[in-house]
């Protein structure tokens, strides 16, 4: 497993849509404008997202995206082993008779393990749990078709959601354990 940039956004979309998807189904454009991240981009993300079935598209006006499962059942592993591509050239057993090879066997089993603990830790973290993690920090869905409105009668300006998503395992790691202190 690999964690990239693609797999942390995949992961902040998610949480968008599971906090901004209780009224219908989200639209792409409204995670680009919230995220700040480019449509044609999660548009890549989301056809790997529908393909592993963790999303589910609805076409026409009111159309989008909508979790395809209850949150509490998609894990953090889900989203990100759905979005990055597993190269097989890694999978493969080096022989370990040939010259040299032997100690490079070792260190491949011992990333093997590494990568397995980490997929098993991403597994614990579902999805549920970041989304209030999210709404335990005040951030709220935004209201659709409603225009909030100031005291003295003007549109209120609301600050743009943008998900306070860990960057990488261990940060995720830091942060888990924080929360269960």
């Amino acid at each position: 497993m690999r964690l990239t940039t693609k797999g942390r956004f995949a992961v902040t979309a998610m949480i968008d849509i599971a906090l901004h998807g209780r009224s219908g189904p989200v639209t792409l454009a409204s995670i680009s404008l919230r995220q700040r991240v480019s449509l044609s981009y999660l548009e890549l993300l989301f056809g790997k997202l529908r393909r592993a079935s963790l999303v589910e598209s609805t076409r026409g006006p009111g159309g989008g995206y909508s979790l395809s499962r209850k949150a509490t059942e998609i894990s953090v592993a889900d989203i990100v082993l759905s979005i990055e591509e597993h190269d097989a050239e890694t999978t493969h057993r080096r022989d370990a008779d040939a010259p040299g090879e032997a100690g490079r066997c070792e260190i491949d089993e011992l990333w093997a393990t590494v990568n397995l603990r980490a997929v098993e830790f991403l597994k614990s973290i579902s999805l549920q749990s970041l989304v209030d993690e999210q709404k335990a920090k005040g951030v709220q869905a935004a209201v659709r078709n409603e225009v909030r409105r100031s005291p003295s009668g003007q549109p209120a300006t609301r600050k743009p959601f943008v998900v306070d998503a860990p960057n990488s395992v261990f940060a995720l790691g830091r942060r888990h354990q924080q929360s269960a202190s």
